[in-house]
């Protein structure tokens, strides 16, 4: 059984259409598990009537409400889907056959982005890949949320979504998959991201990019990458710190570019470059 969990937080207008998208999934060992992150909306009254768990939690952020998902889910395997995004058919049957072909734990689809009603085109640095694909993972986020089909023993092992990290915290989780296992792709645009609005957290949050290096620094703490992703890791983490710290001076904060100026050169310093 596939358990599809569900995130939300005051997101009312989007909630019917993402739920009806997973109910349309021709795959029918399902459950659908929503999440609500301390809406003050009436979302609840969206949902009546319609076969699903509902759960309502004090506001604690994306990846509180995911993990808790995860602890309610009955499924051998665990999707998600982020509120403002849907489904579309054929998602959960395509990954799953492909993940059955190939024995893997993890899977993902190609994308069709919206902003305000309009289709994006995706650049080349959001080219998707399959396999052992951590170098693929370190510049960006290339795994979207609302696409990924994980078995759920894979949190066994690397763990659940970092609740400290308010943002990329998607990124933080596919680093600590992708070192460690093949990811499948579905070459199909199967999701719809819908983006553009104004609560949106990465509108929230001024350069992302902290919140990435911080996680490039834990993993390289963890002692779990091979000799090449270390040297991979490392690279990405200079490059990130002077982007950053060009980033900060231009904005004058002199002191947070100084910051992270040292950071690189300790990085270099301790690897003998």
């Amino acid at each position: 059984m596939v358990s599809v969990v569900i995130t939300t937080y005051n997101r009312r207008a989007y909630l019917k259409a993402a739920v009806n998208s997973v109910l349309a999934q021709d795959y029918t060992e399902k459950e659908i598990v929503v999440i609500d992150d301390g809406s003050t909306d009436g979302s609840a009254d969206e949902l009546l009537g319609l076969p699903l768990r509902y759960v309502w939690k004090e506001n604690g952020g994306i990846s509180s409400a995911r993990n808790l998902g995860i602890s309610l889910a009955g499924g051998d395997f665990i999707a998600f889907l982020d509120v403002d995004d849907f489904w579309k058919k054929g998602k959960l049957s395509d990954q799953m056959a492909l993940m059955k072909k190939e024995g893997c734990l993890i899977s993902y689809t190609d994308e069709i982005w919206m902003r305000n009603g309009t289709r994006l085109n995706q650049r080349l640095r959001h080219r998707k890949y399959s396999g052992m694909i951590y170098e693929h993972c370190l510049p960006l986020c290339i795994i979207s949320p609302s696409s990924a089909l994980i078995d759920r023993r894979l949190f066994d092992d690397v763990g659940l979504f970092d609740e400290s990290m308010p943002v990329c915290e998607d990124y933080d989780m596919w680093l600590r998959i992708a070192c460690r296992y093949p990811v499948s792709f579905v070459n199909r645009q199967l999701i719809v991201k819908q983006g553009g609005h104004a609560d949106q957290l990465s509108r929230r949050f001024e350069a992302m990019d902290r919140f990435r290096i911080a996680s490039l620094q834990k993993i390289l703490s963890q002692q779990i990458l091979t000799p090449e992703q270390r040297v991979l890791t490392l690279a990405e983490l200079r490059k990130k710190c002077a982007i950053y710290a060009k980033g900060a001076e231009k904005r004058g904060r002199l002191n947070e570019a100084e910051e992270y100026v040292k950071l690189a050169g300790t990085l270099n310093q301790c690897h003998g470059e």
